[in-house]
């Protein structure tokens, strides 16, 4: 098994650059604006031959009960709970302040190994600062720049003394990694495949290893939306900072689930709002955020709040969803504050199909992430769609379609010529693209591309699917020939001197 460790300490000393910097990623948003962290954030992190599984957590701030603040320090404790081991980072440049003397006695009350780690020493100014951490009761700090990489073989040496004075093997991982691996081995020797043996059968192993990974899947909505509530209620836990404030959700939240032995990784994505509203440099970063989990992901939710209904950045988040191919479902959040539900659901999927025709067919789901009522159709749809996303024709089906398709309604010419499709195949599937080759592939209008993608969802049962086409010119086998040809009399003529 993997150890466990969390970064804390006071906002803005760098735990977010330390997370990046141990996953290997950016995976968190870095800025100089305190309090940028609010959920707990975890990842799969190495130290040279250390492999743990990683939070980065909010600053520790005291706060009201029911405050943001009071939200935040809950996740940090839920954090800590779920660690073996932690940091506690500070500043060393501005030394030792009272925020870091008052949560290193919660630290040490909390009766976890602790680590302390003096932060930005990549300069002399931090000497002093790293004097003072004596006096924090927490053991000898570690001089570290988590910006510059210094100082990791430092805290490579002091985790593995503090796991092992703890009882907690930091090699466990690997032991068992290198058992499995010697395990297989002694089976493989043990195997032998008889000539004209019936009974063996291939097995592709990436493929296997790529139907083991989790489903990615994005919760995407405008600010306010109720992505955080959702994956709450569906995790069980309060694993997301919630709230009535809008835009509490500052960076993608990856977040481990299982449904119905399907391994999930949902990911909980900062409110879009409209570019011309974002003015704030963090809000712009979030936003990027959201956009890299839209493009990562294989499945999107686009959750909607029913009460508002559909504006026009729904529609741009949806455009964005279509154009990078994804498959998507369409969810109606606070559904139980609606009364007008048909007219609703009605003039929501007219304003989406009449903006985007390839939406056509797409599942909605309506529900209430708050009390759960409806959330359970959520899954099913999304699997229907997924499956759908990963459809396959065969090519001599794909050009009987083709051929049918085109006698049914014959291209437009354009400047007086035709364009001819001759065949095509289908190259990939997430989401399904398929490859024909034309005479003239830059003439065929747009209106006709359309035409051939409504007819392909319709035949093949592709509703609210994404499609993609690629034309291309076939080449003429005889043009080869051709030149060779005149080279070949030319070259005559010149021998000939006629």
């Amino acid at each position: 098994m993997n150890f466990t460790l969390a970064i804390l300490g006071r906002p803005n000393v760098g735990k977010s650059t330390l997370f990046n910097r141990l996953v290997g990623k950016r995976l968190a948003i870095v800025d100089d604006t305190p309090g940028v962290t609010r959920d707990r954030r975890a990842g799969e992190a190495s130290l040279s031959d250390l492999r743990f599984n990683l939070f980065d957590t909010a600053g520790l701030e005291e706060g009201a009960e029911g405050t943001l603040e009071d939200r935040m320090r809950q996740q940090t404790q839920a954090a800590l709970d779920d660690s073996d081991i932690c940091i506690m980072l500070y500043d060393a440049r501005q030394g030792v302040t009272p925020m870091d003397e008052h949560f290193a006695a919660w630290l040490r009350r909390a009766e976890k190994p602790v680590v302390l780690v003096a932060n930005k020493c990549e300069s002399h100014k931090a000497q002093d600062g790293i004097y003072e951490a004596y006096g924090l009761g927490l053991g000898e700090p570690i001089a570290l720049s988590a910006e510059h990489g210094q100082g990791l073989a430092e805290l490579y040496r002091a985790l593995v003394d503090t796991l092992q004075e703890n009882g907690i093997d930091p090699y466990a991982h690997e032991k068992e990694e290198e058992e499995k691996r010697r395990r297989n081995k002694e089976a493989e020797d043990a195997f032998e495949i008889e000539e004209g043996d019936m009974d063996y059968e291939f097995h592709d192993a990436e493929m296997d290893s790529e139907d083991e990974k989790p489903l990615r899947l994005a919760i995407v909505g405008r600010p306010n939306a109720g992505k955080s509530t959702l994956i709450n209620y569906l995790t069980q836990q309060d694993r997301l900072i919630t709230g009535p404030e809008a835009g509490l959700t500052r960076d993608s939240i990856s977040v481990e689930w299982e449904w119905e032995g399907l391994p999930v990784r949902l990911f909980d994505t900062a409110g879009l709002r409209k570019k011309a509203k974002i003015t704030d440099k963090l809000e712009r970063l979030s936003a990027n955020d959201t956009l890299r989990a839209i493009q990562f992901a294989e499945a999107v939710v686009l959750l909607l709040d029913a009460e508002r209904g559909i504006e026009k950045q729904d529609l741009k988040i949806a455009e964005h969803i279509v154009n990078e191919g994804r498959a998507m479902i369409i969810a109606l959040n606070k559904w139980d504050a609606v009364d007008d539900r048909l007219g609703t659901k009605k003039r929501l999927l007219d304003i989406l199909t009449r903006s985007f025709p390839q939406l056509k067919g797409v599942k909605v789901v309506q529900f209430s992430a708050l009390t759960g009522k409806g959330v359970q159709f959520m899954m099913p749809a999304i699997e229907e769609a997924y499956d759908l996303w990963n459809s396959r024709i065969s090519t001599a089906r794909f050009n009987e379609w083709l051929t049918d398709t085109l006698e049914k309604h014959s291209m437009p010419s354009v400047n007086g010529r035709r364009a001819k499709v001759r065949f095509g195949a289908q190259i990939k599937t997430r989401p399904p693209t398929f490859l024909m080759f034309s005479n003239r592939p830059d003439d065929i209008p747009e209106s006709y591309k359309r035409y051939m993608e409504n007819e392909l969802v319709r035949d093949f049962g592709l509703p609210g699917t994404p499609i993609r086409f690629v034309f291309k010119k076939k080449d003429n086998p005889y043009e080869g020939r051709r030149r060779e040809k005149k080279e070949s009399k030319r070259g005559k003529r010149w021998k000939t001197g006629k």
